[in-house]
């Protein structure tokens, strides 16, 4: 995969490649416009609710969850069981890993459908203990900004638009010493589909 170049607002930043790989077409147009599709047709998309400083909100995204049999993860206080692998999310967990040679026991879907919907600054976890595990991110549709800080030291901010049919891999302390969004826009947006795949290590 390539080296990953970012840019923040004053000078051309390269990010270390030990914490992120991309690859902009990972997907041709033609199979990352058949499976956005797909996606927005068939999968049973939902709502979450999420405890925020003692403020219950709505997420400002849709999200679904698949995996393997008995793969479970804690969203807030509560645990969500993942959907049996539909065979082009199972197909695709497949190619990813023998690109790179991670592995990964489910997949979390993000439905964006327009600039109002966002995820805020927040680090990944994969356990309730550690957030070390690779995840590998695939987008569809609109190109949104993915926006990275470091976490002791805001000021280091940088960010990437991540184009249709790309795939960004999250790797090494990523997780523990960075954190990362995908901002509101009042521009108008299409609908984006994120996929994080992860490796659960259940409790």
């Amino acid at each position: 995969m390539q080296q990953l170049s970012l840019f923040n607002s004053d000078e051309f930043y390269r990010f270390p490649d030990q914490l992120l790989d991309y690859t902009e077409h990972f997907l041709s147009k033609e199979e990352a416009d058949g499976l956005i599709r797909l996606l927005i047709d068939t999968v049973p998309w939902e709502q979450t609710l999420q405890k925020i400083r003692d403020k219950t909100v709505i997420t400002p995204r849709l999200t679904a969850w698949y995996g393997d049999p008995e793969t479970s993860y804690q969203i807030g206080k509560k645990a969500v069981t993942a959907h049996p692998w539909l065979p082009e999310l199972l197909a695709l967990k497949k190619r990813i890993e023998n690109e790179t040679e991670f592995r990964f026991n489910s997949v979390l879907l993000n439905l964006y459908r327009d600039g109002n919907d966002s995820v805020a600054w927040h680090r990944d976890k994969t356990h309730a203990a550690e957030t070390l595990s690779s995840i590998a991110s695939l987008s569809l549709g609109q190109v949104r900004n993915f926006d990275f800080r470091k976490l002791e030291d805001h000021s280091q901010k940088h960010s990437i638009s991540l184009a249709h049919g790309s795939l960004l891999i999250m790797k090494g302390n990523l997780q523990t010493e960075w954190e990362h969004r995908i901002a509101k826009s009042s521009e108008l947006m299409r609908p984006r589909i994120n996929l994080t795949f992860r490796m659960i290590r259940e409790l």
